[in-house]
């Protein structure tokens, strides 16, 4: 072939706009120009009211590519670029029909154009341009990529990421051909053949844009740096599950059977040992499945079986990380009421993570079966833990989300776990009936908190009631940011992102529709009610200035047991908040104290306060 009749190969291009207004007439650029300006700043303001147009958007656009790609190329052309071409379309077709049945899947879609785009951006560095052209070019396709990966490693916050970075892209090139289309309109976009002379403006304009696109390159990639930077302290901050909390392939058959001990990684109260523990138990389906628990053992041989504690933690989130046996203060004063003084008086304590944190799982978030169960069944394995010899006598305790465990675990022990004997029940300010505390806090403002929040309660008992289905109370296209929350633990960095994304969600609209209060999800919540009876007595604590539930339902609990005929006294500690009232300084631990060694020695005074 001689070189006058030689074919050049035409770069295989990935974005179909370019090519198809190629050739329109400056009116058309203009046109098309402002829309897509128009469009960019919709899917940036509002990414989940736009995000099916952005999946008609980017799935038409796509298929375009890929139709042109094939109409296009000719015998000679790579065999891989038909390949890719016939990816597109199929691509597009799924954004268009299946992920417009599941707009979850939109996010991972949309980061996979991202990384293409990149390579494609790259690719046209590689083959042409100017210096500060080809710079820029490679500069913005590492950026998508990067853009991309990190999108996946956070799904909650890809919508917003990429709606953000294909918002912005979409108003930077509409701005562009409305320009172009402005200078066409105005005869002042032709081309010369004759370069500028040295020193003339058009020679000054040239430099300016070249310094521009390389300080545009500068900014991309100290914005992608950030982004790795925060990406891995994000990361860096979970909590890792080590391979302790693996259940092997043959598990127990009973519930309350040790599977594994070992010693406690965190701080450790003087005076005592600490052994975390993995233990069958039985879900709130009747499943078998496999819990984690602390024991806490006063130090050297006790002439005589040690009474219980049982101790249900509050609310650390719902997601595996989130055990307290994985952090380093579970075992302290600040996380269990009075601890030095229970050690001191020779009691052993038993802390449930409950199933799902720590060991696999669905955890039972305020779903009261599978808490009592879980924290029962804690006792009983504990009891096989070497150098434990553990009374049958239990003294239960929790406080809020563990409150509720608590009396839930009083109400469920005679008849589950007949062999201990439930001496007493403390609830610190704890949730005794989830709906009414549900409609309490769905009353006032929708805030970030609340609806990470929310999705701790949703998600899992979505996970655990077949008849309770996150689209009946979930936007579409948000499922995958509401259960993404449910991840991340309070006391790690990770939880930022799940508020960021609530409050950057709910500028445009809830998560969550209709009310939540009511259909089967509020059928199943009344479920989980404390109703009793309870056999022994009930001690219910909480502070005046609660901030999370409203002193007015720890009334209505007391009232409803005090009514049913329990045996239950109530204090009421003034200017004590959530949180107050089993802190270090709390005045009501001596009182704790004294009323759990009553019900170890079966004295029954002052247990009841209710009338009559």
């Amino acid at each position: 072939m001689t070189a006058g009749r030689r074919t050049t190969r035409r770069p295989f291009r990935w974005s179909v706009m370019p090519r198809l207004l190629a050739q329109a007439p400056p009116r058309v650029l203009v046109v098309v120009g402002f829309v897509l300006i128009a469009l960019g700043v919709l899917i940036v303001t509002r990414p989940l009211t736009s995000i099916l147009l952005l999946s008609l958007y980017v799935g038409l656009s796509i298929i375009a590519s890929g139709v042109i790609e094939l109409a296009a190329r000719r015998r000679t052309s790579p065999w891989w670029t038909r390949v890719i071409a016939v990816v597109e379309i199929v691509l597009g077709l799924a954004a268009i029909v299946w992920i417009g049945r599941s707009l979850d899947l939109l996010p991972g879609l949309l980061a996979f154009v991202l990384v293409i785009g990149g390579l494609a951006s790259i690719g046209e560095a590689i083959s042409r341009g100017l210096v500060s052209q080809r710079v820029l070019s490679a500069v913005w396709g590492g950026a998508q990529i990067a853009f991309g990966v990190l999108a996946l490693s956070w799904p909650d916050v890809t919508v917003l990421a990429v709606a953000v970075v294909f918002g912005v892209r979409t108003v930077i090139y509409g701005f562009g051909l409305a320009v172009r289309g402005a200078r066409g309109m105005l005869g002042r976009g032709r081309e010369t053949t004759r370069p500028d002379p040295p020193g003339t403006p058009g020679r000054k304009r040239q430099i300016w844009m070249a310094v521009g696109r390389y300080a545009l390159a500068v900014v991309l990639v100290g914005t992608v740096s950030v982004g790795w930077w925060l990406n891995d302290w994000l990361q860096d901050g979970a909590p890792v599950v080590d391979a302790f909390y693996e259940p092997p392939e043959d598990v127990p058959r009973e519930h309350g059977k040790l599977i594994r001990e070992d010693d406690y990684r965190g701080q450790v109260p003087e005076g005592a040992v600490v052994k975390r523990i993995l233990y069958t138990t039985t879900d709130v389906r009747g499943i078998r499945a496999v819990a984690s628990a602390l024991v806490i053992l006063p130090e050297g041989r006790s002439l005589a079986p040690r009474p219980v504690v049982l101790w249900n933690h509050g609310t650390t989130g719902v997601a595996r990380g989130c055990a307290p046996s994985l952090r380093d203060n579970a075992a302290t004063r600040w996380a269990i009421p009075a601890l030095d003084d229970v050690i001191e008086r020779g009691w052993a304590v038993v802390a449930p993570d409950y199933t799902g944190q720590g060991a696999p799982g669905v955890f039972p978030y305020l779903i009261g079966k599978g808490e009592a169960q879980s924290a029962l069944d804690a006792v009983l394995a504990a009891n096989e833990v070497e150098g434990a010899w553990l009374d049958d006598r239990v003294v239960v305790w929790g406080h809020s989300q563990g409150g509720h465990a608590a009396l839930w675990t009083a109400q469920l022990a005679s008849e589950y776990t007949p062999e201990l004997r439930i001496r007493g029940t403390v609830a610190l300010a704890p949730v005794g009936d989830p709906l009414a505390l549900a409609r309490e806090l769905l009353r006032g403002d929708a805030s970030p908190n609340l609806a990470v929040l929310t999705s701790w309660v949703l998600v899992p008992y979505a996970d655990t009631y077949p008849d309770v289905d996150l689209r009946q109370y979930v936007v579409p296209g948000a499922r995958t940011i509401v259960r993404e929350m449910t991840q991340r633990c309070p006391t790690e960095p990770g939880v930022i992102v799940s508020v960021l994304t609530a409050m950057g969600v709910s500028e445009d609209r809830p998560l969550y529709i209709g009310d939540l209060t009511t259909g089967v999800l509020g059928r199943r919540l009344e479920q989980n009610a404390v109703t009793g009876p309870f056999e022994q007595p009930v001690l219910i604590v909480w502070g005046s200035d609660d901030e999370v539930i409203p002193p007015l339902l720890q009334h209505r609990l007391v009232n409803r047991l005090c009514a049913q005929g329990d045996q239950v006294r109530w204090a009421v500690f003034h200017g004590y908040d959530h949180l107050s009232v089993l802190q270090p300084r709390s005045t009501f631990l001596p009182m704790l104290l004294r009323w759990t060694d009553d019900r170890f020695g079966a004295r029954s005074g002052a247990v009841s306060r209710c009338p009559g």
